[in-house]
């Protein structure tokens, strides 16, 4: 094979990818021995502790600050009965899986019509290979995987509902559905995809001397398609939700739903709320700061999804951007919601190579300007808050700023969904 086929190859990038993220693991496993700075993610560690409740026929939320469905619990078993790093290894895999997604993706939006082996195809196949590699080669979503995080098991599922929503198949498209119900289940945020699901299922357009109600009927009215994804999926996350409350009742509600949307997390953080919920914890107006957080995400967000639902691969890049970016609590790990759609919307990206860099480098360096003081105050005890506060408040307008070019410089295009129309509902 020649080495100009080869760097096409989707399945060697991924095996590079697989072994950079086990040898960064087998790292982690050494610095975690010899170094106070642990390269295993807390989460991972509670994760394991849920685990090993789950084995002894317990609840999963004997292990405090354990905010997860128990379904992850049960997943990471094998953590306890065969070894402490089995978890790390799925969700590695899941990382490479996102990869090997993102590159048929890709090629389908790209080459849908282009006869295999031709030209145009193989151009397909290079850029697909490439948007592939932002993922598999980013050092971020390398090091968020071999660390134990399970942000990759989402994004894995998230990914597997847009790509069910391109076959031909009607059954697919339930299995897509079904997908989504069990990713709500799994970790609230992906609901903010719901509205734009919903609107991709439009057959038809109101003209524009239609009055203001004709509009809203013609954006909003049920078809077969949509019922079938409310239908679907709704039932999707009531069986999983209603399993796990008959099991574990309220305490599995409580900290697997209700706790993220009164959440005030007053540890640092890098959103731009961090400071003020740190100030007023303990006060009347925390609370209220609180909810009133959720307001600039609801607004952008039904924003977004009103504007862009067509596309869908933007719309949740833009979506999970803006809940992220201007959520009351950002960590590292959070960023991964929308890098796994970045890669599928580059292709009708018009921004220079300059440009995409000097974006990229500056929301590296902006980060790195919030790891310092946040580094001094977990492990030196310095008083840095306002420190961290201002980096956040910088990582926020570099966000901003990169959302902002996306944005003004993205040409949209319909998300070309599979046959899930009236006429074939009816006669199947």
């Amino acid at each position: 094979m020649e080495f100009h086929s080869l760097l096409k190859s989707i399945n060697l990038h991924c095996f590079i990818g697989l072994a950079v993220r086990l040898l960064l693991m087998i790292f982690g496993i050494y610095q975690d021995t010899v170094s106070r700075v642990k390269y295993t993610d807390i989460d991972y560690f509670v994760f394991t502790d849920a685990a090993h409740y789950v084995t002894l026929g317990d609840s999963p939320y004997r292990r405090p600050t354990y905010r997860y469905t128990p379904i992850l619990a049960w997943i990471l078993t094998p953590n306890i009965y065969v070894h402490a790093c089995c978890g790390k290894v799925l969700f590695v895999l899941c990382d490479i899986i996102v990869g090997y997604i993102i590159y048929h993706l890709v090629l389908l939006m790209q080459s849908k019509a282009a006869r295999r082996g031709s030209t145009e195809y193989q151009d397909s196949v290079g850029l697909a290979v490439f948007c592939a590699s932002l993922w598999l080669y980013n050092p971020l979503t390398a090091g968020v995987s071999s660390r134990g995080n399970a942000e990759s098991l989402l994004s894995v599922l998230v990914l597997l509902v847009l790509y069910c929503l391109t076959s031909q198949r009607r059954t697919a498209h339930i299995a897509a559905f079904m997908l989504y119900g069990l990713t709500v289940h799994m970790k609230i945020y992906p609901i903010i995809y719901s509205l734009p699901l919903y609107l991709a299922y439009q057959k038809q357009h109101a003209s524009k001397n239609s009055s203001v109600f004709s509009k809203i009927y013609v954006l909003l009215r049920p078809t077969w398609g949509r019922l079938a994804l409310v239908v679907v999926s709704v039932s999707t996350f009531l069986i999983l939700t209603g399993a796990c409350y008959w099991l574990y009742g309220d305490e599995f509600l409580h900290e697997t739903y209700l706790y993220h949307i009164t959440r005030r997390d007053i540890r640092h953080n890098f959103s731009v709320y961090f400071y003020a919920l740190y100030l007023t914890e303990g006060t009347a107006i925390a609370p209220i700061l609180s909810l009133a957080a959720f307001v600039p995400q609801v607004v952008l967000i039904l924003t977004a999804s009103l504007r862009y639902h067509q596309d869908l691969p933007f719309t949740c890049f833009v979506n999970t951007f803006v809940f992220v970016t201007f959520n009351k609590v950002c960590t590292s790990q959070y960023f991964l919601w929308y890098l796994c759609f970045l890669p599928l919307i580059v292709p009708r990206l018009n921004i220079s190579c300059c440009r995409a860099v000097a974006l990229t480098l500056a929301w590296f360096a902006a980060q790195a300007l919030w790891l310092a003081p946040a580094y001094y105050l977990e492990f030196e005890g310095v008083d840095t808050y306002v420190y961290i506060w201002l980096a956040g408040m910088l990582f926020f307008m570099v966000n901003v700023t990169i959302l902002y070019n996306i944005v003004t410089n993205y040409t949209p295009k319909v998300f070309v969904l599979g046959r899930m129309d009236d006429a074939k509902i009816k006669s199947s």
